[in-house]
């Protein structure tokens, strides 16, 4: 029985975190089982993997065993638990652990992925670099038929374009000066499984067309033999760039890109998925924590920063910034806003205007939430998880406004353009701090 399993005491006592975890696994084909228990609750025998729910004032991570973890939060319905119990799902699937996502187009990308696992068209992944075109394959591959088989992920623009055509498709001995003993290549070794052709744009002219014989015939001929070599490969293509634009400009084979083009996907940059931050930042930190070291909670304004981040580097971005913080939060148990380092000066994503409603909101959330309701929609709420990130790490920082911005990861000018916002729009100070008051009301240097 796949998917999140819980008894009904647990589904009483953590019905908003229960009911949104549960829809998000469902959604990722194949995953599970994971038990959520209670509590005081007995945990499953075996190695299902386990999550112990608890809550609490302050938001805490453990491991506590093999595919086993608690989890402590304070807000049911926030991003931070969430994207705690997805990392935590994951991390208990396997020794790759499973797929992670929140956002409703990445799930739906990986919901599609599952179907075309199990047929054996070819495949190509648009999308920026660093977005997770090979993670996208893997899951393909270990969801097919040819799961057992061998997984081959070939960089195309990392090898040299004279040794490609040897790479790809192997050389006897002696085919070429250095040729000091014969190589199968990468067709022969993915045989019987996928071999993914990743950045498949930067791949010669000369040599699409020797790779369009290659899938078309389903053999492939080493260099120095005349013997062609039957192979049996699926093969998942990836590009970084526009693959149409390539062949309209002639830079691309249009009869090699239509074989290729059986089933487009695309990958959003994750500017563009928010949602999947939270889960992603946790699975990474879980990754990166050594065994027998406390695992740090992310805080909401950590959080609300690297939603606001315009990640040019993507998920490669994210992993690098998750790495830092773990170092400078190592002995204090939580990422706030002042362990968050982008790669490059932060590229905050743009936001309508604060409303007055939007700035009380970001003083006092309670009252936000009586006075806005449901009627809530995205856009305040991210304006509002901007506010209090600013005014937290004002305060963290003494209210000065050089320390906070470098904290932040954004210019002093940008931090006041985002102060005087507040201040036009009648933003409460008082149940700040006297150094935070000061700040919003002119700011200490």
């Amino acid at each position: 029985m796949d998917g999140l399993q819980f008894t009904p005491d647990t589904a009483r006592h953590h019905a908003p975190m229960v009911q949104r975890a549960s829809a998000i696994i469902a959604a990722l084909a194949g995953a599970g089982p994971v038990w959520l228990t209670s509590t005081g609750e007995t945990s499953p025998e075996g190695n299902a993997p386990a999550i112990a729910l608890t809550r609490g004032a302050w938001g805490k991570l453990e491991r506590t065993g093999a595919n086993r973890f608690a989890i402590t939060y304070s807000d049911p319905t926030g991003d931070v638990a969430l994207g705690a119990v997805l990392a935590c799902a994951a991390a208990g699937m396997g020794p790759r652990g499973g797929p992670i996502a929140a956002d409703p187009e990445s799930l739906s990308i990986l919901a599609l992925a599952e179907r075309l696992a199990i047929s054996e068209i070819p495949v190509l992944i648009a999308g920026p670099t660093g977005t997770g075109k090979e993670v996208l394959s893997r899951f393909i591959h270990d969801r097919s038929p040819r799961a057992k088989g061998p997984f081959v992920a070939v960089n195309c623009a990392a090898m040299p374009e004279a040794m490609l055509e040897a790479l790809l498709f192997g050389h006897t001995k002696g085919a070429f000066t250095g040729a000091t003993q014969a190589h199968e290549g990468f067709f022969r070794a993915a045989h019987g499984g996928t071999l993914l052709l990743d950045e498949i744009a930067e791949m010669p002219m000369s040599l699409q067309a020797k790779l369009l014989r290659a899938l078309q015939e389903g053999e492939v001929v080493p260099i120095g033999s005349t013997v062609p070599v039957r192979v049996d490969v699926r093969v998942i293509a990836a590009a970084n760039r526009d693959l149409p634009t390539e062949v309209a400009e002639g830079r691309f084979r249009a009869d090699l890109f239509y074989r290729l083009n059986v089933f487009p996907l695309a990958l959003r940059p994750l500017r563009e998925r928010i949602e999947d931050i939270a889960p992603l930042a946790f699975s990474m930190m879980l990754r990166h924590t050594p065994e027998g070291r406390a695992i740090p909670w992310i805080s909401e304004a950590a959080l609300a920063m690297l939603k606001l981040h315009g990640w040019p580097g993507n998920v490669r971005e994210l992993e690098n910034v998750i790495r830092r913080a773990l170092v400078l939060a190592e002995c204090e148990g939580e990422i706030r806003p002042q362990h968050i380092h982008f790669d490059s000066p932060a590229r905050l994503v743009a936001h309508p205007a604060f409303s007055a409603q939007s700035a009380m909101a970001a003083a006092d959330p309670m009252t936000a939430q009586a006075t806005a309701g449901t009627r809530r929609r995205l856009a305040n709420i991210v304006q509002i998880s901007e506010a209090k990130a600013i005014m937290e790490t004002l305060e963290a920082c003494g209210g000065s406004r050089v320390a906070a911005a470098r904290a932040l990861g954004i210019s002093e000018r940008t931090l006041r353009y985002r102060l005087a916002a507040f201040r036009e729009a009648g933003l409460p100070t008082h149940g700040a701090s006297a150094p935070l008051g000061a700040a919003m009301a002119g700011g200490r240097r």
